[in-house]
């Protein structure tokens, strides 16, 4: 079964740092580019980061552009996003996902994990 799962949400104080992880199975990760999603109550999904299959090429949006940083490791077919100094803001559930291309657009990307929720709370 081709898979993606995350892992790493939790509860941070503002300030915080949480590690989230994007593990797959039943695919070579390294095949795809990996888009990182999320999405708060009364929102849309927002694009946040990406980072390309081959050169490893990654892109930002400006609300998380210095605070978060997103990477993969081929050997254990995993992508992370790190993400330091969160926001109340920042609170969401977080999706990866693969996509066709190295784009920020969710159009893009067809094949989604089931999230993992980030609560940033004083």
């Amino acid at each position: 079964q081709e898979q993606l799962v995350e892992s790493g949400g939790g509860v941070v104080q503002p300030g915080g740092s949480l590690l989230l992880s994007c593990a797959a199975s039943g695919f070579k990760l390294a095949n795809y580019p990996i888009g990182w999603f999320r999405q708060a109550p009364g929102k849309g999904r927002e694009g946040i980061a990406y980072i390309s299959s081959i050169q490893d090429q990654t892109m930002y949006a400006e609300s998380v552009k210095g605070r978060f940083t997103v990477s993969r490791d081929n050997a254990k077919n995993t992508a992370y996003l790190a993400m330091n100094n969160l926001e109340p803001e920042d609170t969401a559930v977080y999706y990866c996902a693969r996509g066709t291309s190295v784009t920020l657009s969710p159009a893009a990307y067809f094949d989604w994990g089931q999230g993992t929720q980030v609560t940033v709370s004083p």
